[in-house]
């Protein structure tokens, strides 16, 4: 299948039922399925290094973005998201080497994860970024619907989300602060 000619619109699958039928047929052809999730949040080159390394662990890629809501929860922050979770999903939608993405909105109240996308999907490959993503409790029950567990490591080592927001708030102050007549 070439990604390039599937429209965007079509890679964005909200349903996890509708994700597995269309999962299982890539299986019966024998493809291995990677899944990943994340908040995608300012989408940058962290990001996108991280998401084409997951796509190199098999053959069909499925990307997770956190809900706004969910977000608001395990970050603890009300400013964040700052980009809405169907914008983080389209710009995903565009990167070529993403086969599918869906929305991830199922976090309890302290911000854990409840596993509902890999419970269904049953990837052969589950990526994260690090060890501190997941306690060890929870990575053992994430075992339990997926093949494996790859951890990549950050891939951007000066960017982040969070220093990206910092960075331009502290400018802008100081900005406004330098250019405010008193």
């Amino acid at each position: 299948m070439n990604n390039m000619a599937k429209p965007a619109s079509d890679k964005i699958v909200l349903n996890y039922k509708k994700l597995k039928k269309l999962i299982d047929a890539y299986r019966v052809l024998g493809k291995k399925i990677v899944c990943t999730i994340g908040s995608w949040d300012m989408l940058h080159i962290g990001h996108v290094r991280y998401l084409s390394e997951a796509k190199k662990q098999g053959d069909l890629l499925i990307v997770g973005a956190d809900s706004d809501k969910a977000i608001k929860i395990y970050k603890k922050n009300p400013l964040r998201p700052v980009i809405p979770e169907d914008e983080r999903m389209e710009m995903l939608s565009y990167q070529s080497f993403i086969d599918y993405v869906t929305l991830v909105e199922d976090v309890d109240k302290s911000g854990r994860w409840q596993l509902s996308l890999i419970k269904v999907l049953k990837p052969e490959v589950f990526v994260v970024s690090d060890k501190e993503s997941y306690p060890l409790e929870q990575r053992k029950q994430i075992r339990k619907h997926c093949g494996k567990i790859k951890i990549l490591g950050r891939q951007a080592k000066n960017t982040s989300t969070t220093a990206i927001i910092e960075k331009t708030f502290k400018k802008r102050l100081d900005y406004i602060i330098d250019n405010t007549k008193l």
